[in-house]
């Protein structure tokens, strides 16, 4: 099933999201719907609250930013790298912070260069309740970070300078708005 994704302006995305108690939902249906939802919006990760759900979940499938690459420009950390973080906790970012261009499916049309580390430590489940902690780097990370950040209230738009903010706030309220055009399902507030 494939959901609609909530724009920027819906209060569900800026809200702390809650654990997930073991058996209290389908998480495998769940997680499965959340990949086929991503994509068909082209995205490499999805956090439950941009279907509008407020529980700590979120699914990555970074293999896509691969493709077509020339083989000295693969990101290694992208190799296999499509997993469901159920209740996930990071322990650590670690590693010199590098920039990069990143967009959210939430907040279509618009991008900017967020810093962030390039090492996660991070403490999760799977779909099948099985316990990890790892370390991920590189692109992976930054998916990571990115998704994590959506679970915590926070989006990638908090992290831009003062600048950028300044020059995207007009496309903001239009998203609000309900006024973008997206090759995807959106679900807008009435």
């Amino acid at each position: 099933m494939i959901y609609p994704i909530i724009p920027y302006g819906d209060p569900v995305l800026r809200k702390v999201a809650k654990d997930i108690e073991p058996g209290s939902i389908d998480l495998i249906t769940l997680a499965d719907d959340m990949f086929e939802t991503m994509y068909a919006a082209s995205g490499v990760g999805l956090a439950a609250p941009q279907i509008g759900k407020d529980i700590r979940l979120f699914v990555v499938d970074g293999r896509p930013m691969n493709e077509g690459e020339e083989d000295e420009d693969i990101d290694t950390s992208l190799i296999d790298f499509k997993k469901v973080f159920v209740n996930p906790t990071i322990i650590e970012e670690t590693g010199e912070e590098w920039g990069f261009e990143e967009g959210c499916l939430s907040i279509p049309g618009i991008r900017g260069e967020v810093w962030r580390p390039e090492y996660v430590k991070i403490h999760y489940f799977t779909e099948n309740w099985e316990e990890k902690e790892e370390v991920f780097e590189g692109l992976a990370a930054r998916i990571i970070q990115h998704e994590y950040d959506h679970i915590e209230g926070i989006l990638f738009t908090d992290h831009l300078n003062v600048v950028k903010k300044r020059l995207i706030k007009n496309k903001l309220t239009d998203i609000t708005r309900g006024k973008v055009s997206v090759d995807y399902k959106m679900k807008f507030p009435r």
